[in-house]
């Protein structure tokens, strides 16, 4: 199956989490939509993260970042990564 790399922001009451989700080319769950609504899933995978506190403070690079789904209040795409 080809993939892309989708760089996508998800913040949650705590944290706006910045990072890179995996998603196919073409068919089936292509949209990042998809992967927030699977029932199937409870966390959504995302790799190169930069994780900031909303009220302030450091940011932490992290190479990998399980989000649960149930915290996330918003999510959206920024450019595509090649």
């Amino acid at each position: 199956m080809d993939t892309r790399v989708q760089r996508i922001v998800v913040e949650t009451a705590r944290f706006r989490i910045i990072g890179d989700v995996t998603l196919p080319t073409e068919g089936f769950r292509t949209r990042l939509s998809d992967v927030l609504n699977r029932a199937d899933t409870g966390f959504i995978p995302l790799t190169d993260v930069e994780v900031s506190p909303t009220g302030g403070g450091d940011t932490q690079s992290l190479p990998f970042v399980a989000v649960s789904r149930s915290q996330i209040e918003l999510a959206y795409e920024l450019d595509n990564k090649e």
